[in-house]
């Protein structure tokens, strides 16, 4: 405990899943936290919990007069701003290429690409003044490998996330200000059933099934949960890596490493049997 002790953190998308979880465990290590999220009650109940070192703002990441204004309150309450983690999010429409909708294209882009944008310039010159802080954008590794959402645009929006961490880190290090992605594997939160067209009540609902499905798809035998990529994130927003920079953490118990070498195995006494069944 005490990794973030003195630091002011602001975290999107905190009312669900990995940003809920970070700003639990961003508090925990002694951090000072401005929240954002869309839901009124689930952001109030959240703060509520998390006591006086925690405030939350109802935000639509996408709006920048909201971000902006979000980035200046954690500055106006707590006097600085450390740590912005850029989490907020939500999926993508599914289906071919030919079957995308602009209109839909545009909204996701907006809130999985604009939001990181708009975070990453507000908060920028606070930083810079400072002349420290540590920037975190959600990335995924569907953004690194094609094939690793059921949505196109989500893919291509999470590549536009990692790359721009990139392009910015080499702006603002000059500044002692680090950027840095996170691209998580299959974590088990509520993504999944808002992706295949669940309210949002019933996704919330959906890791526990989540855990099970994605257990055995890499080589650590359990799926991603939110405490993964949270304590990653503290790492990120802590001294401890102040060298690094530019850089994005797979979290993903090496489901991208490769074929699953059980897989593999299986496949060659396969391919025995039909070398013996030829011969």
């Amino acid at each position: 405990m005490g990794r973030l002790d003195g630091k002011v953190a602001v975290i999107t998308g905190a009312t669900s899943g990995i940003g809920l979880r970070t700003a639990e465990v961003f508090v925990a290590e002694g951090a000072k936290i401005v929240i954002a999220g869309r839901r009124l009650p689930e952001g109030e109940a959240l703060a509520k919990q998390l006591g006086a070192n925690c405030i939350f703002r109802q935000t639509d990441v996408t709006v920048e007069a909201q971000m902006q204004a979000l980035i200046a309150l954690a500055v106006d309450k707590f006097g600085r701003i450390d740590c912005l983690f850029n989490n907020a999010g939500g999926p993508a429409q599914t289906g071919g290429i030919e079957g995308l909708e602009v209109e839909r294209f545009d909204a996701a882009m907006a809130t999985l690409v604009r939001s990181v944008m708009l975070g990453m310039k507000h908060a920028a010159p606070y930083m810079k003044k400072q002349g420290s802080g540590s920037i975190i954008n959600n990335g995924s590794i569907a953004g690194r490998l094609a094939g690793f959402s059921s949505s196109v645009v989500y893919g291509a929006a999470k590549a536009a996330v990692i790359h721009l961490t990139k392009c910015v880190a080499m702006e603002l290090g000059e500044s002692n200000v680090r950027v840095n992605s996170i691209s998580p594997g299959a974590i088990a939160t509520g993504i999944f059933g808002k992706a295949l067209g669940l309210a949002t009540s019933a996704a919330e609902k959906t890791p526990a099934v989540m855990r099970e499905v994605y257990k055995t798809a890499q080589p650590i035998p359990r799926a991603g949960i939110p405490d993964d990529i949270a304590h990653a994130a503290v790492f990120l927003a802590s001294d401890e890596s102040s060298f690094i920079n530019g850089h994005d953490l797979v979290i993903d118990g090496a489901i991208t490493g490769g074929r699953n070498w059980s897989q593999q195995q299986q496949g060659y006494v396969a391919l025995r049997k039909a070398f013996d069944q030829g011969a």
